[in-house]
């Protein structure tokens, strides 16, 4: 073969997008491609290198790399870590920004999708690698060294970071990207920083670089001598309770969970990312865990003499900050892809893929099960949880159906509409605020994908982006993004690209005039509720305290494409719910809920430390509460 066969010569940019166009992932015999797409927003750092790739791309194939057109960065990381999540990491999205604040715009998602442990490819835009324009516009120049620029803030919060100062340097770095992305032990954002010049440089790269290429997506066996270790401490177990996590789902392992729940009759407590490993009303489901959980799962998690967990990493909303687990004897089975997961907890460590571990355990203790008795119990308290959950959600009392004129709905009421609007397989998805919590331990989940809260960084601006991405994902699900006002403030902008690319989503837009999650945690800890309310500030006193903004979020969302209804009952809400499900076009729901309601205690507990002095009586109280609670924290060794 000649050196004109044997090579292409091609831009960074053109090469790029040739070589992303052709990378596979395959897990059990499925293949598929890995890149669904890019999301971008065009600068003079990228609009002649990547941009120019991605137009010439569009017209030798539109389906070669498909463009979207996002409103803010943060928001296309968003969008791309929601489709990602939905496609259980096995297919992403690529994101491409100029260099300045459109590249530093990526950190918050992506410290999202690194600390969820879910792929995107991030292409910012970079100063020139050869430095004869220096300092270029939006350049931070660091006196320290030239080789420094806002990208560098990207490191951190990245898997894999690299910046390509040559054409060459871009065939291993592409390669390395593609390992981290499709690892799911390593997974998370990846970092290819594009010099502007660098872009647009032509090379003579090698065919074989846009070969068509398979990434295998193993199921890691556990060790045997680890098996053994495990199957040893679970057969001692006498309460024994597994905590499914969010890995449970990614590697599809529900069904073997649910086997392995009957064979044993371990209950399954479930962490925010893992909700849905069972349905709601299976005999051996006890719901949440934690901070946010159930009575009955951090019961059984306060008895538990072993607690296995399952694609957990153990945040401490679910250990309710290492204080749930609570018998002094209590030891660790943890199931992890990863092993710096699995050996949290001091615990007995499984580094292999969920479902292969689970069909393992349960070949290995077939004959073994729980007493019947521990069984029961587990049922009765999740029998007793529910009715809790029908008490919230207003099932069954008359003021919740028709509320009184002008009286506001709880919270709670809304989700329970939600819930029952979502049906078999509707995708809920939230991120932060009060709603992740009171979600976590009341939603009813029938469907493994069907429940999407953003719980490891807890996002402010999460919701209606990765709305976007988890709709574009699956097309046939109906996806309500569910959003306080101060979330739609932060980001909601993606509205606009929904209505653009004709995907319909359903936001129910929950309006509550400030930030109710902190200002309840903010009254727990002694400071009053102070500046978490959208009010006037007091002429007289300066606080903010004065009358509520007239603000209008619901004309907001219409001027952004969106078609609204307003509802200020449960009937008005439950009917709104009805026509958004019927639209063809993206819905805002607009509902006014009351600030101060509440949902059921956990019973659990979440360190936030308190002032320990203060001319506060509030805080006083508080730091003594809280001291109180100290001694309860464990290392687990």
């Amino acid at each position: 073969m000649s050196a004109g066969e044997s090579s292409v010569r091609l831009t960074v940019g053109q090469a790029l997008v040739r070589f992303l166009a052709q990378q596979r992932t395959e897990r059990d015999g499925v293949e598929q491609r890995f890149f669904a797409g890019c999301f971008g927003i065009f600068g003079h750092g990228n609009v002649a290198g990547f941009g120019q790739a991605l137009a010439e791309s569009a017209h030798r194939d539109p389906a070669e790399l498909p463009y979207f057109q996002a409103r803010n960065e943060q928001a296309m990381v968003h969008a791309a870590v929601g489709y990602a999540r939905m496609k259980n990491r096995l297919r992403a999205f690529a994101c491409t920004t100029s260099i300045g604040p459109g590249a530093t715009n990526l950190v918050t998602g992506a410290a999202l999708a690194t600390i969820n442990r879910i792929p995107v490819l991030l292409l910012p835009g970079d100063i020139f690698s050869t430095r004869v324009a220096n300092p270029v516009l939006q350049e931070l120049e660091d006196p320290r060294s030239y080789d420094v620029s806002v990208n560098d803030t990207l490191r951190p919060v990245s898997r894999y970071w690299d910046r390509i100062n040559r054409p060459e340097q871009l065939i291993p770095a592409a390669l390395a990207a593609m390992r981290v992305l499709t690892d799911p032990a390593e997974t998370g954002a990846v970092t290819l920083a594009l010099p502007q010049d660098v872009q647009a440089e032509s090379f003579d790269w090698p065919r074989e670089f846009f070969a068509r290429r398979v990434w295998h997506v193993g199921r890691p066996v556990p060790e045997p001598g680890a098996l053994d270790r495990a199957v040893e401490a679970i057969r001692t177990a006498q309460r024994p309770l597994v905590v499914a996590g969010g890995g449970v789902i990614y590697s599809e392992a529900t069904e073997q969970l649910r086997q392995f729940a009957e064979l044993t009759g371990v209950p399954v407590a479930e962490t925010q990312a893992g909700k849905g490993s069972l349905p709601w009303n299976h005999l051996s489901s006890v719901g949440a865990i934690g901070a946010t959980g159930t009575t009955a799962a951090n019961e059984l998690a306060r008895e538990a003499d072993v607690v296995i967990g399952i694609g957990t990493r153990y945040s401490d909303f679910t250990t309710a900050s290492r204080t749930i687990f609570a018998r002094p004897d209590v030891r660790f089975v943890n199931i992890n892809v990863a092993g710096f997961d699995a050996a949290k907890q001091a615990g007995e460590s499984v580094v292999a893929d969920a479902r292969t571990a689970l069909t393992a355990l349960s070949g290995r203790l077939a004959g073994w099960a729980v007493d019947p008795a521990y069984r029961t119990r587990a049922t009765e308290l999740s029998a007793r949880w529910q009715e809790t959950v029908d008490e919230a959600y207003g099932i069954g009392r008359e003021a919740a159906k028709a509320a009184k004129p002008g009286q506001l709905l709880a919270q709670t009421e809304v989700l329970g509409a939600v819930n029952d609007a979502a049906g078999e397989r509707g995708v809920v998805i939230n991120a932060a605020g009060s709603m992740p919590g009171e979600l976590h331990k009341l939603f009813r989940t029938r469907d493994p994908k069907q429940y999407h809260v953003e719980y490891g960084y807890s996002c402010m601006g999460y919701e209606i982006a990765a709305g976007l991405g988890v709709k574009m994902a699956d097309p046939d699900r109906e996806v309500i993004v569910l959003v306080g006002d101060g979330s739609y403030l932060m980001l909601a902008q993606e509205i606009v690209t929904a209505v653009q690319e004709g995907v319909k989503l359903t936001i129910v837009l929950v309006q509550n005039h400030g930030y109710a999650s902190i200002g309840s945690l903010s009254e727990s800890v002694g400071s009053e509720r102070f500046a978490t309310s959208y009010r006037y500030r007091n002429p007289k006193t300066g606080a903010l305290d004065g009358d509520v903004l007239p603000v209008d979020l619901a004309a907001n969302a219409a001027s952004l494409g969106a078609d609204v209804i307003r509802a200020g009952t449960i009937d008005e809400l439950r009917s709104a719910l009805d026509k958004a499900r019927e639209a063809s076009r993206t819905t805002l729901v607009h509902v006014e809920t009351d600030p101060l309601g509440e949902a059921p205690s956990s019973q659990a507990w979440w360190d936030v430390p308190v002032a320990s002095v203060s001319t506060l009586e509030s805080t006083r109280r508080a730091r003594e509460e809280y001291d109180g609670h100290k001694p309860a924290q464990r290392h687990y060794l």
